[in-house]
């Protein structure tokens, strides 16, 4: 891609993208303005996106709402404690096939819902460990693995997981090294009284409303867009920020509520995510250069789930965000 012109017309996609985005989803997503932000922030960053909330917040329809408009594909895994990881990945089948010589076998690989742009990992944590690894390493590596094949997942490829929060019956809380792997955290309230009623008078929407959603872009152009995230400025100044600020959620080199309250901080991953996720957000806003707006946007999401308390911070119950704030030198 071109730096001068061809960045100046990607630009103005995205913007008219975001627009365009916000302006269909008016009158169907009520009160999700914020996550929605973040959700094409992390599009745009090849990130993916932990949710956690209460069943029943719409989270289902949001994303199959998001991947009508986005002309993707979209497939949802409902995690369940009996899942197993072949049926997220697929399988090998033995199939018989007629030729001259008689009857062959051979096995042929079944692709399983994982093979989609857009899946919803609905209620991750209900499933055990094994299963887990299983989304989380394909995320990871973007390919599928199976009889010592690998298959290549579609491009894009865009993971939102959803979780219910770990003090209810029957949850596997992820270990930390794979809530890692998630560009963002967000966590999703009940509405207000007003988006409430709102809701309460909006019709249920089909499979057939969503058939007849116009998309506002595919999978070409967002892949285009992927590539022009690398190419928006970071400032040396933010980026030392960065690096500071996310050094200051470790308690050895960091700030005093980070020492007090924290057992382990944020990794050079998430300095790496920050910055990545910083350039999309200038994008997705049509600017040329990220700013410390930019950087404080994303800083919270892209932290939340990377810090883990110590005995004294859970004792106080101390509020991971006010840790980040200490960190935060912007």
């Amino acid at each position: 891609m071109k730096k001068t012109g061809g960045l100046a017309k990607v630009r103005k996609e995205v913007v008219r993208f975001r627009e365009e985005t916000f302006k269909a989803i008016e009158g169907k997503l009520v009160g999700y303005e914020k996550p929605s932000e973040h959700i094409m922030t992390a599009l745009l960053a090849s990130g993916h996106v932990l949710i956690t909330g209460l069943p029943g917040l719409g989270k289902t329809m949001m994303v199959k709402l998001f991947s009508s408009l986005w002309g993707l594909k979209f497939n949802r895994i409902q995690f369940t404690p009996d899942l197993l990881p072949s049926d997220i990945t697929g399988t090998e089948i033995l199939q018989e096939e007629k030729t001259g010589k008689g009857t062959t076998r051979k096995f042929v690989f079944q692709k399983g819902p994982i093979f989609a742009n857009i899946l919803l990992a609905d209620e991750i944590n209900r499933t055990p460990p094994k299963t887990q690894s299983a989304l989380l390493q394909a995320m990871e590596e973007r390919e599928v693995t199976v009889g010592g094949k690998h298959f290549a997942l579609p491009d894009p490829f865009f993971v939102l997981a959803t979780q219910n929060p770990i003090e209810m019956e029957g949850t596997y809380p992820l270990p930390e090294a794979q809530l890692d792997r998630f560009l963002f955290f967000l966590e999703l309230t009940y509405p207000d009284e007003q988006a409430e009623q709102e809701i309460a008078l909006m019709k249920p929407m089909g499979e057939k409303d969503f058939s007849k959603l116009k998309a506002v872009t595919g999978p070409n152009h967002i892949n285009r867009w992927k590539e022009a995230v690398d190419e928006i400025p970071v400032p040396d100044s933010l980026l030392e920020a960065v690096v500071i600020s996310v050094r200051n959620t470790r308690p050895e080199t960091g700030c005093e509520a980070a020492k007090k309250y924290v057992e382990f901080g944020a990794g050079p991953r998430a300095t790496q995510y920050v910055i990545r996720a910083a350039r999309a957000r200038a994008l997705l806003l049509g600017e040329n250069v990220v700013t410390e707006d930019h950087i404080r946007e994303v800083f919270f999401p892209a932290l939340k789930h990377r810090i883990i308390l110590n005995y004294v911070g859970l004792a106080e119950k101390v509020n991971v965000e006010d840790v980040l704030s200490d960190a935060l030198t912007l």
